[in-house]
């Protein structure tokens, strides 16, 4: 009966322990063709946010700037900073890299916006770089959700269900 029981526990997957048992999701597969593609990019797009990172929290006369002609030194910087910490964690555990992709997209089209709007597209005569690298990121992290896009939507409905807002059972036609 113990070697039947050591057996069973040996074999016993993520998928069947009591961890695993607690999620209702189990997010859809990728190939491994999309998997080295999401990977790829979500790379990138970690990689550009993560040096901008430093940065950003250092209060470097180049983020200070922006976030100045911006008006929300230093709490806007701050912010920015945290949120694309954030995305950076959540863009490298496979399981939450749809949403890291997700808030990458929002962070970098509020970025993007700034730069066609007040900040222009080249700050302090850096060329346009730093615009460029926010361009990279948005298609990356766009690229990356395409690719996870059926992960991401069993992660929404899921999210939603244990909020409430999941589908409704059909009631009988009986009136109270």
């Amino acid at each position: 009966m113990q070697s039947t029981t050591a057996q069973a526990s040996m074999h016993m997957s993520a998928e069947t322990s009591p961890a695993a048992a607690s999620c209702s999701c189990s997010l859809p597969k990728l190939s491994t063709r999309a998997a080295i593609a999401s990977w790829s990019l979500q790379i990138i797009a970690a990689a550009i946010l993560g040096q901008t990172l430093f940065f950003k929290f250092t209060a470097a006369p180049e983020p200070v700037y922006i976030f100045t002609t911006l008006g929300v030194e230093p709490w806007g910087r701050i912010a920015a900073a945290v949120s694309e910490l954030i995305a950076v964690i959540l863009l490298l555990v496979p399981r939450t890299a749809a949403i890291g992709a997700f808030m990458s997209i929002g962070i970098m089209l509020g970025a993007i916006g700034a730069h066609l709007g007040p900040l222009g597209i080249v700050v302090k005569d850096d060329g346009g770089l730093l615009f460029g690298l926010g361009v990279v990121v948005l298609l990356a992290a766009t690229g990356t959700l395409v690719l996870r896009r059926a992960q991401g939507l069993a992660q929404l409905r899921s999210g939603l269900g244990m909020l409430g807002f999941g589908p409704r059972p059909m009631h009988s036609g009986t009136r109270a």
